[in-house]
């Protein structure tokens, strides 16, 4: 059996994952866990990069997180290896392109004002139950074009499924993972009665997508739904709080986004390399492989740890620290890379950069107020953090 060289499921603090990963990337950049019954996981960067960038050997199919946590059907694309995948992202890309974001971005601003404004006015709170849980389902009801009913529903099971994935109420995940399939649904059917401009609606879009002459198989459109739903919620919720315990914790910096908002798009890109949410999305490899002298078998799941090779030293000097305008900074892999990248990135960039525009606008400052709980793997991230608040 391999060695146990790592616990993914020890406490931890705000530093301590981070601290590990580092003796990591020296010592033991591919390692093997004893946890959820077995799993190899790379730290290096480049190592990450090298399976991301051969999708014929390392496959998602088989298993794409550690821990296994699809409790029911397969959710293209992520499920699926290319070929297959292609007709899901094709059908996907044209609802992220740049127009379609600037046609977006109002609706997003009224919408994160109006939530910020809230938490605000209180005085502050924990910024991720009075925020970031609540705000991808608000962004979700305007993205799918929902009638007030199911906007009221997809924000409902949005926040109750992101908290208990955080805490790893498996039951509760499990119960809302099913309410958010019998969400997907009632979208499918209200589109299929009443169809849109496919050019304006994904889900319209899905269902009259053909590949190979015939539409794309329902059950799959479903699980296409679902899997946006899902991924677009859990790392916003899980960053946000992240970024702004960060400008909490950092007074001097706050003031000079607030004075110079311009800086802010260079400073979101430094976060998103410095507290990327992701460490468990895998693969596994279709023969057995050798990386860096550790010889991992046909099948074995292998955790791509983006966390980690965003600050691995060889790629990002001075790793650890904040730093404004990285020359290098597009080789972060915060949004994965490959025919996997997340397709949802123009809309994940455009929601961050706007919650940190408003935030810093419609305050005068903020500080820590409490003590921080993390998320547990296959995220890493806060899933609470207290802040006071003065209203600009």
């Amino acid at each position: 059996m391999p060695t146990d060289d790592f616990d993914p499921l020890a406490t931890e603090d705000f530093d301590s994952a981070h601290a590990e990963y580092r003796q990591l990337r020296t010592r033991c950049p591919v390692a093997h866990s004893n946890a959820w019954n077995g799993f190899w996981a790379l730290f290096r960067h480049a190592d990450v990069v090298a399976v991301l960038k051969n999708p014929r050997l390392f496959i998602t199919s088989v298993q794409n997180v550690v821990p296994k946590v699809a409790f029911t059907g397969r959710r293209p694309p992520l499920h699926l290896d290319p070929p297959e995948h292609t007709p899901y992202r094709q059908a996907l890309n044209p609802f992220f392109t740049a127009a379609k974001m600037e046609r977006l971005e109002p609706a997003v601003r009224r919408i994160t004002g109006e939530l910020l404004q809230e938490f605000i006015d209180a005085g502050g709170g924990d910024i991720c139950s009075g925020f970031t849980h609540r705000y991808p389902g608000y962004i979700f009801a305007e993205f799918f074009n929902l009638p007030p009913d199911l906007g009221l529903a997809i924000r409902e099971v949005t926040a109750i499924y992101d908290r208990a994935l955080q805490e790893a109420d498996d039951d509760l995940v499990r119960e809302t993972s099913l309410q958010l399939y019998e969400v997907a649904r009632r979208i499918i059917a209200m589109r299929k009665a009443e169809p849109l401009d496919p050019a304006d609606d994904v889900t319209t879009a899905l269902l009259q997508r053909r590949y190979r002459g015939a539409l794309l198989p329902e059950d799959l459109v479903l699980g296409t739904i679902r899997q946006m739903i899902v991924v677009g919620m859990i790392a916003p919720s899980v960053f946000i709080g992240t970024m702004l315990l960060h400008l909490a914790r950092h007074r001097e910096l706050q003031d000079e986004l607030r004075s110079r908002p311009e800086l802010i798009p260079a400073a979101l890109e430094e976060y998103l390399r410095l507290f990327t949410p992701y460490r468990g999305f895998a693969r596994t490899a279709r023969a057995d492989v050798t990386i860096d002298g550790r010889r991992i078998q046909k099948d074995e799941p292998i955790a791509l740890v983006y966390a980690s090779a965003n600050r691995d030293e060889t790629v990002f000097p001075d790793s650890e620290r904040f730093i404004l305008n990285r020359p290098n900074i597009s080789e972060h892999i915060a949004f994965g890379l490959g025919p996997h990248r997340c397709a949802g990135e123009p809309l994940a960039r455009l929601m961050l950069r706007v919650t940190l525009e408003e935030f810093l606008a419609r305050t005068h400052s903020f500080e820590p107020a409490g003590e921080v709980r993390m998320t547990r793997w296959p995220e890493w991230g806060t899933l609470a953090v207290p802040l006071s608040v003065t209203a600009a």
